[in-house]
Parts: structure tokens; sequence; C-alpha cells
């Protein structure tokens, strides 16, 4: 299979969908890999890292969509892309259908394979291609929080981890997934005094267990989540429903109660946002102000460290990778159950009915 690496041009996206290992790991398997000029650049791959395991560089994004049966991305195509994709051709990237409806029409109309890493899920419920970037994101939204705090960022000026003598800043994480476990861990780690939530009470008992005493866990509800942003210093939304628009579990009348000053940062952008006043910003303009609460919602967190996020991606998407190369998307997807639940949009079909829902699509199960 010709397998095609396009340079993100998504705003300050610098990661790259595939590393010089994981490009060898499919030349010896008899596949072509077609590399964009200076594609992994940003991530610390240099072209001649690729040519020196095989690959072949190209000049353009256009003549790597030319050529490609299948384009390994890392983020969603944006509109420049739209018309370069074809027919048939398969896309494995990050979809996030649910929270834009112009990609999801274009993908439609391009009569394109899209399988989301995203929705890829095992046995068990896990995201294994989510989890890598899940745990980057979870980790940079304390870091980037920790930051905006400063007075001079636009925060209140608090240290998340205190002095002696001084209370430590209180850390509000919502969603106790994958994101928010990391979150409230590195927030723990500062020090700050941190409080957890989620729905599940199977997850807050697991957590209550392994989470330093500095982490308090607390059961989910819009009471709960009300009364804790009145002392939160730092806001940490972390909710996910796989393929599906996050709920919108903060309000912007509950930001009226909020100190001003405090930090809100919503990891759950990608998916539309967990805040009501929640609008995708980029790494280069990350902030705004709602009510006097700072808002940090950029929408490729772990695009601002690539080396270690394209290290990671790859890692995870790549085994998964080699079987659609070497078997094709049908027999693939046949054959692991994982990956069929990757496809979202096949030739024109919505087959992942949670994007269905979110746009009032037409939806046609896979089997079909």
């Amino acid at each position: 299979m010709i397998i095609g690496i396009p340079k993100e041009i998504k705003n300050n996206e610098n990661r790259v969908g595939l590393t010089p290992a994981g490009a060898q790991e499919l030349i010896r398997r008899g596949h072509r890999v077609l590399v964009q000029t200076a594609a992994g650049e940003n991530s610390g791959f240099p072209d001649d890292a690729y040519t020196a395991v095989g690959a072949e560089i190209l000049p353009s994004i256009e003549a790597v969509y030319a050529a490609a049966e299948m384009i390994v991305k890392v983020k969603e195509p944006v509109a420049p892309e739209y018309g370069l994709i074809r027919k048939d051709q398969l896309v494995f990237t990050y979809f996030h259908f649910a929270s834009s409806e112009p990609l999801t029409h274009a993908m439609i109309d391009s009569g394109a394979v899209c399988c989301a890493y995203e929705t890829v899920e095992r046995a068990d419920r896990s995201l294994p291609l989510l989890i890598p970037m899940s745990e980057v994101a979870g980790r940079m939204s304390t870091q980037e929080g920790r930051y905006f705090l400063e007075k001079p960022r636009g925060g209140k000026g608090k240290l998340l981890g205190g002095v002696p003598g001084v209370k430590p800043a209180k850390v509000f994480v919502i969603g106790a997934g994958v994101v928010g476990t990391a979150a409230a861990r590195t927030a723990a780690g500062t020090g700050a005094d941190v409080t957890i939530c989620d729905v599940s009470l199977q997850r807050l008992t697991y957590l209550a267990d392994v989470m330093p005493k500095n982490v308090k866990t607390l059961m989910s509800s819009e009471f709960n989540i009300r009364e804790e942003l009145k002392t939160a210093d730092l806001v940490i939304g972390s909710v996910l429903i796989p393929g599906a628009k996050a709920p919108k579990l903060v309000t912007r009348d509950m930001l009226k109660e909020m100190q001003p000053g405090s930090v809100m940062v919503d990891v759950a952008i990608d998916q539309g946002g967990c805040f009501e006043t929640s609008r995708p910003t980029t790494h280069e303009d990350p902030v705004y102000y709602v009510d006097g609460i700072l808002h940090y919602c950029v929408a490729n967190i772990p695009g601002a460290v690539p080396y270690t996020s394209t290290l990671a991606l790859t890692n995870a998407t790549l085994p998964y990778a080699i079987q659609l190369a070497d078997k094709g998307w049908r027999r693939a997807c046949r054959e692991n159950r994982e990956l069929e639940l990757g496809l979202n949009i096949v030739q024109g079909k919505v087959v992942y009915k949670p994007v269905a829902d979110a746009w009032g699509l037409p939806y046609e199960p896979i089997e079909l």
C-alpha cells in the first residue's frame, strides 16, 4: 500500500503522523511511505531521518494526497485539505466529527473512508489511540493552567502549591478518565489542593486508593460542581463521551459565582467543550475572558510538545496502521472489532451513530 504522511497545517500543530521508526516498520512489510518535505521537522525528525529508512520525500501536500492510498495524520483535515481527499482514500487520524459539521459534510462529500483514532475501542471500553494524547493533554492542562494563574498572564496570581504559611491553590478537575487523572496527579505533585469529580463511584473509589492524600474525590452533580466552582482557582474540564459531543457541565450562570481571575482549561474542546462558554482557541492566541474568568480552550494541546507527543502517538497507532496497510481497510476492520469501531464515515455514509446524531444525519450501520 502507498501511505502518505502530510505536514500538519492546523494552527501551531507541530506533530507528525508517523515517526521514521514507524515508517521503517511499514517499509519492511513492502509498503511505500511518502512524506511531505519538512513534515517531521518540528517534531525533531528531519527529512533525512525518513530517507535513511527508505521513505520518499515529496515536495508538497498536494503530491502526498494525490499519490497515497492511505493518509496517516495527527489532526482532522482542515478546509484547504478537503479538496485533496478523494473517493475511497483511507484517512486514519483524529477526526472529532461531532464538534465540526463542516468537516463532517466535507468528508461525506469526499467519498473517503474515515477511520478515527478517537473511536477505536477495546472490549473493555478503553480507547487505545486516545490514551497517549490524553495523558499528554492531562499533564499539560495543569501546566498551562498554572502558567495562566500568574498575574502577568491574566490570572489571580496564585502559586499552585503555595508556600509554608500560605495555603495552596484549589484545583477542581471535572471527569476522572485518563485526562482528568493525569491532570489531578500533576496538580497534586505541585502540592495543590485537588478535588476530582466523576459520575462513576467505582472510578472514584479506585482513585481514592491510588491518588496522593491531597487529592479528594467527589461525586459529580450539578449541585456539587456549582459549589466547588465558588472556591476553585483552576478548573480543568476533561469529560468525554466517545465520538459524541461533550456535555455542558459548567454553565455561564455558574461563572458569576466564581472568583475573578480564576482559570478554566477545557480539554474537551475537541468534542465541543464541556463548558458552555468554551470556544476553540489556538496556541498562538490561547485565552480569553468571560465574566472575569480566564478560559484556555486550545484544541490541540499536545501539539505544544510535539517530540513527546509524536513518539507516544506512533507507539499507539502503528500496530493498527500496519493492519490497515497489510490487509486493506475492509478485511482489517472485519477481523478487528477495535478498528471497525474507528470507522465513522465510509464512502459518503455515516456509520458511527454519535456522529449521525450530532448533526441529524442518516445513520447506516457498517454491517450493511
